[in-house]
């Protein structure tokens, strides 16, 4: 575990200050803040980016020699990461002046991530690398967060940073005509009760490269009247840059002046410790919106973003187990080395679909070399865990291993690519207990070499695997459904061949119907103008709709006796859209595969699901956290699902849209729209105008797919386990086809599972940082207090923890089972109260 300490870093102290002349404006002290806001990609690729951390650096430096009261801060770890590999004669010239406590490190995260996008365990990456980072490189840790530039604030912020050792926060956006604040100093608390002491920074975080009168001018016109600690950000920025001697001698003049307030080169840290002990008014929730156009902008880089982060987390669980029961080395680094490409992808203008078109080839890169690697290291563990199964050889068998990457038992079905070894007719599974299920030929991908794809529903234990073995069936097939009705045990949903979307969604428990027939026949897949820039600056909400997808063709594609799908394929201008509805034996959600072939520009597509739901409770998924808004139709991010609940004549009821890619969500009354794409030019910012030719590249042209589901429910998204489905949604079993061989594994094996507490999700199963033992972390999802029993069968302990509602929760299990499992802060530390030790049940 790490031993350095948030606090251990150097603070410049505050001095107290002489009261001011008589005539000298009666404000502040003004804490001037030194800083260069580098974009890491923004106008340039990363390469530019990498050279002008380096350039700033070194200019801070000189700045430093030349003034002896300067102080610089930077915000970025990631920054100091790219000094240390290529230049280590500065990265040492850094360090010594941050034992001096002239170059202030805030932030404590890799760069400055867009707030909204990333999902909660990219945020606790964050810190966990970063701290590290500087605890090892510098003896010290951040205890300052700063996101000067990112395009919202998510509510879960404030206990993010608060388990990782920063107790204060700074931020700019939004500013104060776009969120009302209690002031521009308070206290930020998220759902938890974990509060933070934050600064909204007024004007600017960065300034003009010559005199500062103005600049410190704007500033004070946004601050109030007060003799507390106030705080002023100036430098050249952006692009790098950082203060420049005009500023810094206009600081020294202005300090001189009766008409500004007292003025001193000073650190965050500083402002902080000055301002801490105030009588300082508390704010609770996400501090949002400014530009929700970013929630959209650019899906290609929205879906690599969530794909890589859950393929990480999973190849992570996986290599753990496969540590301890195949013997597979650790990968803790390799997957720092995965985690740090996702890191500096979470970029603000980068994750918010704003950066030119280059900067996503370069994302695609980085981001495919994370993927692959988290394809190598899940393969490589689950064919470690695989090649142990004991499975006998058997004529006319083919064996299919499949693996559940979450602690809980899931029901569902899987895929799988197959040859004809057993023969081309009819096909069915059974699974370790002898029960046979059956199995659905569909179409394969490819004409070639007589492939099919085997639809299997499986049962499958918490984070664990089952064998299911193959054979020819001699039974005859039923007869294909060719109606447009999809139909089982728990849902009946219609589609209405005229309009291409759904006319009835019936939740057979409750007898309510989810969908409202009269709205139905309104465009499911609406056109609007949308003439915003890239952010979508000023506006709140997108509402000009000026056409629909009109169907095309409505067909059943497939009807056995695990699924149906009905496909409907759909038209506008030049852009086509296809709907596979799917509907599985014993699913309790319709899944909708989703394939866009976009060619509109300045035009936005939004998928819409009127529910007719009275007194209606929205909510929507944040990182790690969820949170209720008013359901008045502006745009707003919700993460991998949004839910309506209400009244229906049939009684309380709702409807849950999971979906694996996108963000941008309204809700009016009980009608969710789903954003799936928009089409503004490439890093357009307005006032600037466009070509009068048109000639510019819009985003999101061509082909993407994603996939949501529709989750309905009798009560609210609480009882239908929503958190728990879209989890699953985004981290799917993994269907191995196997060989014969002896093994001393079962055919059916559970690692770890969540006991009595279905509101807690455990997303992180994984070694520890520093080895000696394993990390599980998890985050109650309902705001409601639980006891979760956490089985680790695969270490042989059993814990037994609490959770607060809306707690994150980290656990050591060290791998010596005489000593007791901890909770610990994010960074794998110990905590700083005495009551860490959890109820540990050694098998």
């Amino acid at each position: 575990m790490i031993n350095a300490k948030p606090d251990a870093r150097p603070r410049t102290a505050s001095p107290s200050l002489p009261a001011p002349p008589a005539g000298r404006a009666t404000r502040g002290p003004l804490h001037m803040i030194g800083n260069a806001h580098i974009d890491a990609v923004w106008l340039w690729p990363w390469q530019e980016g990498y050279q002008e951390a380096r350039a700033t650096f070194r200019a801070a430096l000189d700045r430093i020699e030349e003034y002896p009261d300067f102080v610089f801060t930077c915000d970025s770890v990631g920054y100091l990461a790219w000094i240390e590999e290529h230049d280590p004669e500065l990265f040492a010239e850094l360090r010594e002046q941050v034992h001096a406590g002239r170059f202030e490190i805030v932030g404590g995260w890799w760069v400055e991530p867009d707030c909204n996008i990333p999902g909660g365990e990219g945020f606790v990456r964050h810190a966990l690398y970063s701290q590290r980072f500087l605890a090892d490189r510098f003896g010290i840790m951040a205890s300052v967060g700063c996101n000067v530039d990112p395009f919202g604030q998510n509510a879960t912020i404030p206990q993010l940073l608060l388990k990782s050792g920063m107790d204060s926060y700074v931020f700019m956006r939004p500013q104060p005509h776009e969120a009302e604040l209690p002031g521009p100093t308070f206290w930020w608390r998220a759902a938890d009760g974990s509060q933070v002491l934050t600064y909204r920074i007024p004007h600017e975080y960065c300034s003009p490269a010559g005199h500062l009168g103005t600049h410190v001018g704007k500033a004070l016109a946004q601050l109030p009247h007060t003799t507390d600690p106030l705080m002023c950000f100036y430098g050249v920025g952006n692009h790098g840059g950082g203060p420049t001697r005009a500023n810094i001698d206009s600081i020294l003049e202005l300090d001189g002046s009766d008409q500004f307030p007292r003025m001193r080169f000073s650190t965050v840290g500083a402002f902080f410790d000055a301002a801490a002990g105030g009588d300082l008014p508390e704010y609770t929730g996400e501090i949002q919106p400014h530009g929700v156009g970013c929630y959209s902008s650019h899906s290609g880089i929205k879906k690599l973003i969530r794909t890589t982060e859950h393929a990480l987390q999973a190849a992570e669980k996986w290599a753990a187990v496969a540590g301890v029961a195949a013997g597979m080395p650790p990968v803790t680094g390799e997957i720092e080395t995965a985690w740090r490409q996702v890191l500096l992808n979470h970029f603000h203008d980068t994750a918010a679909g704003t950066a030119l078109p280059s900067a996503y080839e370069d994302a695609r890169d980085q981001l495919g070399e994370a993927r692959s690697i988290a394809a190598r290291l899940q393969n490589r563990a689950i064919q470690s865990i695989s090649r142990q199964i004991a499975v006998p050889a058997e004529d006319g068998m083919a064996p299919l291993a499949v693996f559940n990457p979450h602690p809980w038992p899931v029901r569902t079905t899987v895929e799988v690519e197959f040859g004809s070894q057993l023969g081309r007719g009819a096909i069915v599974a059974v699974d370790d207990t002898d029960r046979r299920v059956p199995v659905q030929v569909a179409r394969s991908s490819t004409v070639t070499g007589g492939r099919r794809v085997l639809v299997v529903p499986v049962e499958l234990p918490p984070l664990g695997y089952r064998l299911y073995r193959l054979y020819a069936d001699p039974a005859t097939s039923p007869a294909a459904d060719e109606g447009f009705v999809l139909e089982n045990e728990h849902i009946r949903a219609e589609i209405d061949p005229d309009t291409g979307w759904l006319s009835g969604l019936l939740h057979k428990a409750s007898g309510a119907d989810l969908i409202d027939g009269k709205a139905a026949r309104a465009a499911h897949a609406a056109v609007l103008n949308d003439p915003t820039d890239t952010w979508g600056h000023g506006v709140v909400s997108y509402r000009d709709v000026i056409g629909a997808f009109t169907p095309v063709a409505v067909r059943v594609v497939e009807s056995g006796p695990v699924r149906k799908v009905v496909r409907v394929d759909s038209a506008y201008g030049s852009s086509t859209l296809r709907e596979d509805f799917v509907l599985a034996a014993g699913a309790r959600d319709v899944e909708v595969r989703v394939t866009i072939d976009w060619h509109e520009r300045l035009r936005m597509l939004k998928l819409r699901f009127p529910t007719g739901l009275a007194g209606v409770t929205a909510t929507h998924a944040i990182p790690y956290g969820h949170l209720e808004r008013t359901a008045d139709g502006h745009e707003t991010v919700s993460h991998t699902w949004v839910d309506v609940s209400g009244e229906t004549p049939a009684g309380s009821a709702g409807l849950s849209v999971l979906n694996d890619a996108k963000y941008g969500v309204d809700v009016a009354d009980g009608d969710i729209g789903l954003t799936a794409l928009r089409s503004p030019p490439y890093a357009w910012h307005t006032p600037e105008p466009l070509p009068e030719d048109g000639d510019y590249e819009a985003m999101d042209q061509g082909v993407q797919r994603f996939t949501y589901r529709l989750l309905p429910h009798d009560g609210d998204w609480r009882a239908a386990g929503t958190t728990r489905a879209a989890a699953e949604l985004d981290q799917r079993p993994v269907a191995l086809l196997e060989s014969f061989h002896d093994g001393p594994m079962p055919q059916h094996r559970s690692f770890a599972e969540v006991r009595d507490a279905g509101n807690v999700v455990i997303t992180v199963v994984k070694r520890a940082e520093d080895g000696g033992g394993h990390i599980v972390r998890g985050h109650e999802t309902h705001g409601v207090a639980a006891t979760a029993t956490v089985h680790l069968s695969f270490l042989r302990r059993t814990v037994v923890t609490e959770f607060d509602p809306h707690e994150i929760k980290t656990l050591f299990v060290p791998h010596d089972r005489s000593l007791p499992v901890v909770e610990t802060d994010l960074l794998e530390g110990p905590l700083n109260h005495s009551e860490d030790q959890q109820e540990d049940r050694t098998a």
